[in-house]
């Protein structure tokens, strides 16, 4: 009977589905091996055609390894909290946990169709109260954390030494939060009005385009002291297997950088003269000395320039602003921060166009020269960044000289090119730093004239630092982690607050704190999420103190369930614990190299998601819960598969191609083959539904290669018969191959050398069986469903899945002879059989004696004759 995919599909996965073929078995007599995708956000409109990408990269991946004799770990869940799904449910008034759960219906179905090798026992939905109970552990073990800088590692809050002077508990209280990993802060954030929530710097894009506004405003809200990780987290790069991009990409936004903290001494200000009266500020003018009085902090990579200081910038929402703007600029500055607040940090930086600032009315002493410095305001300073604060060197920097132009403002000339190039400094800043020379900066007691940027930078920072101007800092640009929103769709945070203004964290025997029934899914319009609208939440009485308390109303963000999924698959239905500790160093094989042997997921988490993780891992490494520093030892982007008008596939732009009909057409093998056909796995692709075509006829000869079509049984051509050199040559080429492809993720040439081998395979009135039940074993990781049903075919009971992989012979690698090209002028004429290792020379001779050159030499003589062994020979005539 001809090749027919659905019932063939249909068949096998009931089997693996009855027999539990994929479950988990913990062998620790075997070599283990972790394989992991980025679990999916189950939305309602389900998989589309790139999705199973990665998925089938790693499923082929398990499939081959289990072949191999290893322990194989390879599960799924669901990341299923987050605003889409609430945002559905504030618009139609279903309950998200519904929603969540058909969705998660679907998709599952839809993965099940494509064949995968899930242990579908381990399956995690961050949704449930049984998983969000851990995600509550691991926050209240952060919450209940400072920093030993000594120590280098998380210690209980507990042990942190109280300063004699805290004496109340609030007192208490305030000092620990000072040093906490989980603390709260007021901060400017991005506050969506319709949605009622924050939105991450990441989502403001997105919500923007579908017409919501978005304006920055300070709120309270939950942190996470990542940045006291900041330098494990740059030096622990060295210890994973990652694309160079994506560790380049967390180096970037980690961000560490040496200079100067510098502090610029804030003046009277007067308005300049014939603009009106004067105008103080609401400071008490500082005294004459540069060291004293209250100031500017500023954070600068480039001491050596600061001579050249002609202006400071501090962020619209500096703490200072409000303190020292004039009478007279206060409407400006007033005007200026509205409109700022309208912008996202992106439009604010990085899509920033023009220059815009405003002069606050004050001014700075410059601390090396004397001199009066404005101070102005402006959107492309970020108060969250650095000390909200930069100081601006026009002839140094090309941002800075945009700013001065525009505004009028000095630009006084402290570099020069060292190689004695002409610069215009009327023109442009001058930003080669290792190619320059400090000029005009020196002082009554330092002196930078003539010296390279590097030496200038550390006389100029030694200087400040004895004049008690400044110090040496190393700094980050990696921000605390914002870790609240304004919804009822995340994990409630477990803390609950007392009307003295104390609060307790809720232990172990009260988690999880889980989200209380509502119907009503609206934000509560006073900056707080719905929980703030449920009495039974905000007005109850403790019962372990007997006082009067309300629960936090902010929930977590949705990276929270992610930060650590990878630990729950080891051991999903542990109520105790939230990984066996056994378990966990087997699964995450314990030691500095340790972590899942494979991750692969989008390059859209090359920074965020995998710095967040990598942050709780450390939390919890530092506790000892976890044996291994990092959490992914081997990482992997798979590239995107694009619509057919190769653009980014979306249901705006209709070119979504839905894996449902594309496997009811040609298979889920088909489908499965066809994208790891598509080219190199990081590579992005347009999908083709002519190479899915293609693909499905390969499936279809291979499948005729070794089964009768008219009955269905193995072919009669099929026979145990010992196998021809040249057929032994093409067999162990492709199990070693395949071998190696599945190693390097090398999917698509993998597929390739399957081709090549059913196109000499096909042909064969004999077809040796040794070969067929080899070629099934190596295209079984592929295509699971044909290889099952083939290799039963072929005569065997177990589930191809536990077979092991055939190993190949080097012996029949080497070849006697080979097939080479012959031509003449550039055009082949003909192809002989030679000996694998004639020379050159010896190629000439038999080239020369073949029948078919010595036609279209026509007795001339060649001008020139290339020969290249194990190729071609050609005669230029």
């Amino acid at each position: 009977m001809p090749y027919n995919h659905q019932s063939i599909e249909a068949k096998w996965q009931q089997f693996w589905e009855t027999n539990q073929t994929f479950r988990t078995i913990t062998d620790t007599t075997k070599p283990k091996y972790y394989v992991l995708d980025m679990f999916p956000y189950p939305s309602g409109a389900g998989l589309h055609v790139g999705h199973p990408e990665g998925y089938t990269a790693t499923d082929i991946v398990s499939r081959y390894k289990r072949m191999k004799g290893f322990s194989v770990l390879h599960p799924m869940g669901f990341d299923a909290f987050g605003l889409p799904t609430e945002r559905y449910a504030m618009t139609t008034g279903i309950h998200p946990a519904k929603v969540t759960a058909d969705n998660i219906v679907n998709f599952t179905r839809q993965l099940k169709s494509i064949g995968f090798g899930y242990d579908w026992e381990r399956v995690i939905n961050t949704t449930t109260p049984d998983y969000y109970k851990w995600t509550q552990w691991i926050f209240l073990k952060i919450y209940n954390s400072w920093y030993d800088e000594t120590a280098k590692k998380a210690r209980p809050i507990s042990e942190l030494t109280i300063p004699a002077e805290y004496k109340t508990p609030l007192e208490i209280q305030e000092y620990q939060d000072s040093k906490r990993l989980a603390y709260i802060a007021e901060i400017p954030v991005n506050w969506c009005e319709q949605l009622g929530t924050v939105l991450a710097n990441e989502e403001v894009d997105e919500w923007t385009s579908k017409g919501y506004t978005v304006e920055r405003r300070p709120m309270r809200q939950w942190m996470l002291r990542i940045t006291a990780y900041a330098e494990r987290l740059l030096n622990d790069l060295a210890l994973v297997e990652w694309p160079q991009s994506t560790m380049e990409m967390q180096k970037h936004w980690i961000g560490k950088s040496e200079g100067a903290e510098v502090r610029f001494p804030l003046i009277p200000t007067l308005l300049p003269e014939g603009e009106g009266q004067d105008t103080k500020t609401s400071l008490e003018p500082s005294p004459s000395g540069r060291g004293q009085g209250e100031g500017i902090t500023v954070y600068t990579t480039r001491p050596d320039t600061i001579f050249g200081v002609s202006y400071i910038v501090l962020a619209p929402e500096h703490s200072l602003v409000e303190r020292i703007t004039t009478d007279a600029q206060r409407t400006a500055v007033e005007d200026y921060k509205r409109a700022v607040a309208l912008k996202s940090d992106l439009e604010r930086t990085e899509l920033a166009k023009e220059k815009s600032g405003v002069w606050t009315g004050a001014f700075v002493l410059n601390p090396a020269n004397g001199e009066k410095v404005p101070v102005w305001i402006a959107d492309y300073v970020l108060a969250h960044y650095g000390t909200g604060s930069v100081m601006g060197v026009p002839c140094g920097d090309v941002r800075d000289f945009a700013f001065a132009t525009k505004f009028g403002l000095p630009i006084p000339i402290v570099l020069k090119p060292a190689d004695g190039t002409e610069w215009d400094f009327t023109k442009d800043g001058y930003d080669d730093y290792d190619n320059a020379i400090a000029i005009n900066s020196k002082n009554d007691n330092v002196s930078l004239d003539g010296m390279e940027s590097n030496k200038a930078k550390k006389w100029m920072t030694m200087w400040l630092a004895s004049e008690g101007l400044g110090k040496l800092k190393v700094q980050y640009k990696l921000r605390d982690w914002l870790f609240s929103r304004q919804r009822y769709w995340g994990e409630p945070v477990p803390i609950l607050f007392f009307e003295d203004g104390t609060r307790r964290s809720l232990e172990l025997d009260e988690l999880p704190l889980q989200l209380p029934d509502v119907s009503d899914f609206q934000p509560a319009g006073t900056g707080e999420s719905p929980l703030a609208k449920v009495e039974s939440w905000v007005n109850f009485t403790d019962k372990k103190t007997g006082k009067k308390a309300r629960y936090e109303t902010n929930t977590m963000p949705q990276w929270a369930g992610s930060c650590w999924y990878y630990l729950r698959f080891i051991d999903p239905s542990n109520d105790a614990v939230f990984v066996d500790s056994e378990q966990e160093k087997y699964w995450m094989g314990a030691g500095d190299n340790g972590g899942v042997d494979l991750y692969m997921g989008g390059a859209e988490h090359a920074v965020l998601h995998l710095l967040y993780s990598r942050f709780w891992h450390k939390v919890l490494f530092d506790y000892g819960y976890v044996s291994t520093p990092e959490p992914f030892k081997k990482l992997f982007h798979q590239g995107l598969i694009l619509g057919e008008d190769s653009v980014k596939m979306s249901k705006s732009r209709g070119n979504v191609v839905n894996p449902d009909d594309v496997i009811k057409e040609y298979g889920a093998d088909a489908l499965r083959v066809f994208e790891m056909f598509m080219g190199p796995l990081e590579a992005a692709k347009p999908w083709a539904t002519k190479g899915v075509e293609g693909v499905a006829r390969f499936l279809s000869r291979s499948y005729r290669m070794i089964v009768d079509e008219e009955t269905g049984k193995c072919s009669p051509s099929v026979k145990d018969a010992e196998l021809t050199k040249e057929q032994a040559f093409i067999l162990h080429s492709t199990i070693k191959k395949i071998g190696e492809d599945i190693e390097n993720l090398s999917f698509n040439t993998a597929v390739s050398q399957m081709m090549i081998f059913v196109n000499e395979f096909f042909k064969l009135d004999v077809k040796p069986r040794a070969a067929m039940e080899a070629f099934v074993l190596c295209l079984a990781p592929f295509a699971p469903h044909l290889g099952e049903e083939l290799w039963q075919i072929l005569g065997h009971t177990e589930s191809v899945a536990t077979v092991a992989f055939p190993q190949f012979d080097a012996s029949k690698l080497v070849q006697d002879e080979i097939e080479i090209v012959l031509q003449v002028s550039s055009k082949v004429r003909a192809k002989i059989i030679v000996p694998a290792n004639a020379d050159a020379a010896t190629l000439e001779k038999i080239a020369l004696q073949d029948p078919t050159v010595q036609k279209y030499l026509d007795g001339k003589t060649p001008k020139k004759v290339i020969a290249v062994p194990g190729k071609l020979v050609n005669f230029i005539v």
